[in-house]
């Protein structure tokens, strides 16, 4: 075999075939299709081009590449006012991506809109619903029984309304869009964190809450703050145990979190032609980790090989016409900021436990455990999940595998494998990996999130039991694996994860450690080996595409009027105009506070269609700063203790809106819109924090709620959960114009403090009409 980050490597590994590019040759006026499943969809190429050179007519600068793809995608190029950081941008994505957890809200408020029909290319991805309980075909049943109206539901409604619908075992919403639909030039944006996964394939992929799919399914614009831009400098190549997940998982520990907040991470250098596309996408899939707006590679040698690999080498051919003026950074161009990973001496690194941005390499490991109180022994080892499911990756964790059976050894952990979509599965299935994994000891699941989102009837510890477990996933917060906050887990590369299952041993380093063969003697794993594409080609597996109906007039959309699964919405009230004043602090909450604490995923994600349901987990994970518990409350009128949304709920039954008090970086993770529509339905009016995640805030704008910032952070500390405030400016609310907090302290003088927002003019329109939802339909 050949080791996969050896440049000769990757295109032996593509059969010559496979790499020719099509006769006809294109030019730039050619007509290509986005993808092979629809036929109203085109690569518009020229058309970006022209932006892009208006654009920078106007700055009269040289463009990077993410500046390229994002300028090409103005709606209008001529006007709009552009300045990173500053500007709002109003762009045009090519298409949207939802995932089932996300698409049943998306939709109902698109039905809400009342158009017949989406205006842009759309597809809906059935993967967050499946339980990981047993192996993959058995949970695939079980899912599709349990989860039938919700199904029934999604796939009726993008029947009706004209969007792609990929069914339950279909794969990963980010595999299937990298395979299917992802391109070079590209701007496409997904109901999931997690969507960058395509900037692996040269373009711009951005994860977003619903509201904003709506909008664009609607054919409106769609508004981003301009981003600044990070450049991740790669030099050298990776070798031995090294992976691209060590990439990003380096990356993560330079920038925290939040380094890349309101910034597009964008890779150069000698280093990015190095290694093979699908790891590319690893490396931006897992950029969300550090807070950016998305993460992308510049189009290149490899993104062919793929595309030609996945039947697409017309795009490739096209692709290749406008490489030099569009499809690359223009020299001289400049970043914001400037990281340098040099790959020849990057090591294998560990990230965790319960934040994806504690980076420990592999040769301080067992030193770092040990100093921290960190259980060595590894319980489970989990690789697949949408960031590492690749045939490469595959490919490599097999063939440490292969290593270790020759010694006769087996795993020591529970080993489980999540393929990231039914071409991987039925490829690896053809090529042997699969019987490899199950030969090891491993459990292969559906092809489906599983225990990464917290899909996962985990059974080998009771709650509350300190344990350690090892994933190629890309979080992990606390508890949000397998719903315990005792469980240490830790992210690395599939071949890291491998190791340890072998070993069962945290400390262990494959590099320089040796294990005992079945025989007694020491031996060593031998370095990963693998092919980055099928030498074979890629084995499809079972058709599990929806196209919709030529005639959709007769499609009615299944919503069972007795559900506690889907629920119609009614639109929220509009603002009455007034400051608002002596408003209760439902939570001060302290700490990390990401969307899995704001609204867990796990059970609640049945009810992720029914707002009433869903809003029941309102905060339950979020620290109160009161009494250090999670979701234990007290209510500032009656003195009762409750849960937050229950408390929530009291609040806003009894007429009396309500503030929470958040820390850094609030809303940190997932996309969910849930984590802005739960506490508008029960209430709340304002969001009010040392700072914001990016997806977030904009949900929160998006629902007619506050977000808003403390100007000096150490007010924040200032507050005291039974105080009462007022907000102060909101009849004069204006772009950069700060707002005041009154805060009437139950014992002591009253105090004020100024509060920032970033508000443009349009999304005060959305928080005057009560949501950007009413407005819409306003217009």
């Amino acid at each position: 075999m050949l080791s996969t980050y050896s440049k000769t490597a990757v295109k032996a590994a593509v059969p010559k075939a496979v790499r020719c590019l099509a006769t006809a040759a294109l030019t730039r006026d050619s007509q290509v299709n986005q993808n092979l499943l629809e036929t109203h969809s085109f690569i518009q190429y020229k058309k970006h081009l022209e932006n892009v050179e208006i654009v920078k007519s106007r700055l009269n600068r040289p463009l990077t590449y993410a500046e390229k793809l994002l300028y090409g995608h103005l709606d209008d190029p001529h006007g709009q006012d552009i300045e990173r950081g500053v500007s709002y941008l109003k762009l045009r994505p090519d298409r949207v991506a939802c995932q089932d957890a996300t698409a049943q809200m998306a939709i109902l408020q698109f039905m809400s809109a009342g158009m017949p029909q989406v205006a842009t290319p759309s597809t809906v991805h059935c993967d967050h619903l499946i339980q990981a309980q047993v192996g993959g075909p058995k949970d695939l049943a079980r899912a599709i029984d349990l989860n039938k109206e919700v199904y029934d539901f999604l796939a009726s409604a993008c029947a009706k309304y004209n969007l792609g619908f990929w069914k339950p075992g279909s794969g990963i919403i980010h595999q299937i869009v990298l395979e299917n639909y992802a391109f070079p030039g590209a701007l496409l944006i997904g109901t999931d964190s997690h969507t960058p996964n395509a900037g692996g394939l040269g373009q711009l992929a951005i994860g977003v809450g619903g509201a904003d799919a709506v909008d664009v399914m609607a054919g409106l614009p769609w508004e981003l703050k301009a981003p600044k831009i990070i450049g991740v400098k790669l030099t050298g190549r990776m070798s031995g145990w090294t992976s691209p997940k060590d990439i990003i998982l380096k990356l993560a520990g330079i920038t925290t979190v939040k380094g890349g907040t309101g910034a597009i991470v964008e890779y150069f250098g000698s280093g990015v032609e190095t290694f093979s596309c699908t790891g590319m996408g690893t490396i931006c899939n897992m950029g969300a980790e550090i807070g950016a707006t998305t993460s992308v590679f510049p189009f290149n040698n490899s993104m062919v090989d793929y595309l030609n690999a996945t039947g697409r080498s017309k795009i490739a051919e096209f692709a290749n016409v406008y490489k030099k003026d569009f499809l690359s950074a223009d020299e001289g161009c400049e970043y914001d900021q400037v990281i340098e990973i040099d790959l020849n001496t990057l090591e294998p690194h560990i990230n965790g436990p319960f934040t994806p941005d504690l980076a420990t390499p592999v040769s301080k490991m067992k030193e770092t455990a040990l100093a921290n109180g960190w259980p060595l022994e590894v319980k489970v080892g989990l690789i697949g999940s949408c960031t590492n499911s690749s045939y490469e990756d595959m490919t490599r964790a097999a063939s440490i595998i292969t290593d270790a059976g020759a010694h006769g050894l087996k795993a020591k952990s529970i080993y489980t494998v999540s393929p990231g979509s039914e071409q991987v599965r039925a490829t690896i299935a053809r090529d042997g990996q699969l019987k490899t994994f199950e030969d090891f000891g491993g459990v292969v699941m559906a092809n489906a999130c599983g225990p990464c989102i917290g899909q996962w009837d985990r059974q080998d510890i009771k709650k509350g039991e300190k344990n350690t477990i090892v994933s190629s996933f890309n979080r992990n917060f606390t508890a949000r694996n397998d719903g315990n906050p005792a469980t240490h887990a830790f992210v690395a590369s599939p071949e890291m994860v491998t190791a340890y299952a072998i070993s069962g041993d945290l400390g262990f380093n494959p590099i320089t450690d040796t294990l005992k063969d079945a025989e007694g003697n020491e031996f060593k794993l031998k370095e990963p080996v693998g092919v980055g594409l099928p030498v074979n080609g890629y084995d499809p597996g079972e058709n599990t595409y929806q196209a919709p109906p030529e005639d959709r007039a007769s499609v009615q959309v299944i919503i069972e009027p007795t559900s506690d699964r889907l629920q119609k919405l009614t639109p929220f009230k509009p603002w009455d105009g007034k400051d608002a004043e002596k408003l209760p602090i439902l939570i001060k909450a302290v700490g990390k506070t990401t969307t899995d604490h704001i609204s867990m995923a796990g059970p609640w994600l049945k009810y992720r269609g029914h707002l009433e349901n869903i809003s029941n987990n309102y905060m339950i994970g979020a620290i109160n700063a009161e009494n250090g518990k999670a979701n234990e409350v007290k209510n500032l009128y009656t003195g009762e203790y409750k849960g937050v949304p229950q408390t929530a709920a009291d609040y806003r039954d009894s007429g009396h809106k309500w503030v929470v008090i958040g820390d850094e970086n609030f809303g940190e993770g997932s996309s969910r819109e849930h984590a802005a529509l739960e506490p508008r339905f029960l209430g709340g009016f304002a969001i009010i924090t040392k700072s914001f995640a990016r997806i977030h805030e904009t949900n929160l704008k998006k629902q007619g709620l506050l977000p808003l910032n403390f100007v000096n952070v150490a007010d924040y500390d200032k507050i005291n959960p039974d105080d009462v405030v007022d907000l102060v400016g909101l009849t004069t609310l204006a772009p950069g114009k700060n707002l005041t907090l009154r805060v009437h302290p139950k014992n002591g003088a009253t105090w004020e403090t100024e509060l920032s927002h970033t508000y443009n003019a349009e999304q005060i329109e959305w928080f005057k009409a009560g949501s950007a939802l009413n407005k819409m339909a306003k217009a």
